[in-house]
């Protein structure tokens, strides 16, 4: 199952790499895809909203929650 989340703050492939180790360290089974055009992160593995919100914003970034 893939979940979309709504990330604001992203800017460069830094940030995307920034989020998505944060991502996969509470996540290690998650597969992560980040769309810095889109501000989404698509995290596919794993479904847990509040590690992936508490994650990103621990990363620096903002969780703006599941897309839609």
């Amino acid at each position: 199952m893939a979940k979309t989340y709504r990330v604001t703050g992203m800017s460069c492939g830094g940030c995307a790499a920034s989020v998505e180790r944060a991502i996969k360290a509470v996540l290690p089974e998650a597969a992560v895809t980040v769309d810095l055009e889109a501000k989404a992160v698509t995290v596919t593995g794993a479904d847990d909203d509040a590690k992936v919100g508490e994650a990103v914003e621990g990363a620096g970034f903002t969780y703006e929650g599941i897309a839609g």
